[in-house]
């Protein structure tokens, strides 16, 4: 566990903020009609014009991941990848994102609906936003993060969701990915850890309509739901200070997903 002094957290803040503008570039975006490398090619195009690096594009894997936006549709619940797909009437489109500007990282996500969806769709999005934002409002020094993980779980289960497992979130730094993971499920089994003053935190908790279950798509990167049914993914890069919350990746004045 690396724990950021408050000289790191302004610098992360910073890398926020630049994450944040290109949220808006792809935010703009989403409408029917829009194609996927569109959204990709703009926001790399701002992450770069702001002096950072897009961090998911070349992430190792059966093949490097091939794109600065991860954007998944409908039933892909992360790491879909931009091609040639328009967005229509009705779909849900999730962005995941990550920056790292003078060495430092942020990471954020967001589901939008693209036009008018149903009713189911409109409860998923706005049950997995609030799981962010319960999850947040909860970061207290000393507090276990396992009691946290646990109102997660309920609160979506009790909107007759469920939590994805395979998937969870992660500590971050300099490196993208750093320990401890921060799983949004309870389990007695699980590795747990007392939140301190200096931890930051990629908190982005992923909700199914239908099942837990996922699968990986023939692409190597593309998770999607085993049973079809639609995702959402919501996501901030949170630091705890002495006073709290202070999330990094919101909006100049404090807009944005999640934030209440």
């Amino acid at each position: 566990m690396k724990l950021k002094s408050p000289e790191d957290i302004q610098h992360m803040r910073r890398a926020g903020l630049l994450l944040w503008q290109a949220h808006q570039v792809a935010a703009a975006l989403i409408v029917p009609g829009t194609i996927t490398t569109d959204i990709d090619q703009r926001v790399e195009e701002s992450i770069v014009s702001g002096g950072g690096l897009p961090l998911f594009k070349g992430v190792p894997g059966k093949v490097p991941f091939p794109a600065a936006t991860c954007i998944s549709l409908n039933d892909e619940v992360v790491h879909g990848i931009p091609s040639a797909r328009v967005l229509r009437e009705g779909d849900l489109v999730s962005l995941d994102i990550g920056v790292k500007l003078d060495g430092w990282c942020a990471d954020a996500a967001v589901t939008y609906a693209v036009g008018v969806v149903d009713a189911q769709k409109q409860r998923l999005l706005k049950i997995t936003e609030e799981c962010l934002a319960r999850a947040i409002s909860l970061l207290r020094p000393g507090v276990r993060w396992s009691k946290i993980a646990h109102k997660i779980q309920r609160h979506a289960e009790q909107a007759g969701f469920s939590v994805v497992e395979d998937l969870v979130g992660h500590a971050i730094g300099r490196d993208m990915w750093e320990p401890p993971q921060v799983p949004n499920f309870f389990t007695r089994n699980m590795p747990d850890f007392k939140l301190r003053p200096g931890l930051v935190l990629a908190i982005e908790p992923m909700i199914n309509a239908g099942g837990k279950e996922v699968f990986v798509r023939p692409d190597h990167w593309t998770i999607a739901t085993r049973d079809g049914k639609p995702s959402a993914h919501f996501e901030h890069t949170v630091a705890l200070t002495e006073e709290g919350p202070l999330v990094l990746t919101c909006g100049p004045n404090g807009e944005g997903w999640g934030m209440g």
